[in-house]
């Protein structure tokens, strides 16, 4: 379900509730709240123009912040917001000493691990010329739509209020937007001639 509840369900609850028990012993505490966190962190990083390294360094850089300052947090409800600040601090950082992202640089968004139960060599390349002309075609999106769209893509139950405010964005345009995005990424597809809708 799309729609974004203030209790249980969002991310930041979740988020508290797994800092929360990591904080009273669960070392297991962590391991989810990395599992819940990352995608946005990852988004949150990317946006600020960061190439695939740099942002992956960012990242695990903010973790290895929250298990130092972890005892300074007095409120875990605000472990999520701590997160996403402390991310872009660093992606700001990062983009100042020069870690921007290059223009053809784009394909590696959600690095895939080679399928060892691919059918076929002829069939993996195939595939693989797929994905490049769609990230292709991603990369003339806006940074809007990019930075939306990497946010949500990792996220099997986005909680659009989390999102909306790690992006700066609205919460009532978040489903809207996703709609232009992916319809400007359609519409790129299929009037691209290498481009052959699945049947």
């Amino acid at each position: 379900m799309m729609h974004t509840d203030a209790g249980a369900h969002s991310l930041a609850n979740r988020a508290a509730s797994a800092f929360r028990a990591y904080r009273d012993g669960e070392t297991a505490g962590m391991s989810t709240l990395v599992d819940e966190v990352t995608p946005l962190l990852w988004a949150v990083a990317r946006q600020q123009g960061l190439h695939h390294q740099a942002a992956e360094d960012v990242v695990q850089n903010t973790w290895l912040k929250l298990v130092e300052h972890a005892p300074s947090i007095a409120d875990p409800q605000s472990v999520l917001k701590w997160l996403i600040t402390t991310t872009k601090r660093d992606a700001w950082s990062s983009v100042s000493r020069g870690h921007r992202e290059e223009p053809a640089a784009h394909a590696d968004v959600r690095d895939a691990e080679p399928d060892a139960t691919a059918p076929s060599p002829e069939l993996a390349v195939l595939a693989e010329a797929d994905d490049r002309l769609v990230w292709h075609h991603f990369a003339t999106l806006s940074d809007r739509c990019k930075a939306l769209l990497r946010a949500i893509a990792f996220a099997e139950k986005p909680d659009y209020a989390t999102v909306a405010q790690a992006l700066g964005m609205p919460v009532g345009s978040i489903g809207p937007t996703r709609g232009r995005c992916l319809a400007k990424l359609r519409h790129a597809l299929v009037t691209d001639p290498r481009w052959e809708m699945p049947s």
